[in-house]
């Protein structure tokens, strides 16, 4: 039997936030390799290269996740976090992140259209609302995740997709979840949350093969080009 068009209906959208919504031009790179110099890492060094290939190939990941792989102690970890989550407020607090072109844009209309829009993160609470303000997005969304608000884990776990269907209650089927993300771990967070469409974006990390591997459904151009495709998913 058809689906009626209300089944079809994709009201549930989640989506990243840095290179994906939101153009940072390489401060996590910046960020990182201040937190490493505090911990005795050298920029430049050859072990320098080695871990910031190693923060390259996860981006999307939680940052805490990544300093426990590359330090291998929990209170190292934890100093090279905080240093990160330092540095980079810094660098946004100076004004050195924008909107991706249309993203701003595609959320109004997603949200005119009825659709929930939740923004979620790989970096702390504390960073997170630093660069929604520094935005000017306080208001854009009913709701924003980061790890910790969806047990401690995120990216490639499904649990803050999750977390966005359980909390805002805005869909009855986990299949009416559009789940967007510019990094292979944004699709495989997508996919194991068992999401309708997990769209790559080529605006950030990642290449379209990389994504395409990861799970990707579609990969598009930029984030602009979402709610145009989840129209015409729904026709």
């Amino acid at each position: 039997m058809a689906q009626t068009a209300e089944a079809r209906r994709l009201d549930l959208v989640v989506l990243d936030m840095a290179g994906t919504t939101v153009a940072d031009g390489g401060l996590v790179e910046q960020a990182f390799s201040a937190a490493a110099e505090r911990l005795g890492v050298r920029t430049g060094s050859a072990e320098h290269e080695r871990q910031l290939a190693y923060v390259r190939a996860t981006m999307g990941e939680s940052k805490i996740s990544v300093f426990r792989h590359l330090f291998g102690d929990e209170e190292k970890a934890q100093t090279a976090n905080t240093a990160f989550e330092e540095a980079y407020g810094d660098l946004v607090d100076g004004g050195r992140i924008a909107p991706v072109p249309g993203a701003r844009e595609a959320i109004e209309r997603l949200t005119a259209e009825g659709r929930t829009t939740v923004l979620t993160t790989g970096f702390a609470r504390t960073t997170q609302d630093a660069i929604l303000t520094a935005l000017g997005w306080q208001d854009l969304v009913p709701l924003t995740l980061c790890p910790a608000d969806a047990g401690g884990r995120g990216r490639p776990y499904p649990d803050m997709v999750l977390a966005a269907f359980l909390r805002t209650g805005a869909v009855d089927d986990v299949r009416r979840t559009v789940v967007a993300g510019d990094t292979s771990y944004d699709m495989l967070s997508g996919v194991r949350s068992g999401a309708g469409i997990v769209a790559g974006v080529l605006t950030g990390a990642h290449d379209r093969g990389r994504l395409e591997r990861s799970g990707a459904t579609h990969v598009l151009g930029s984030i602009a080009e979402l709610p145009d495709l989840i129209a015409r998913a729904e026709a």
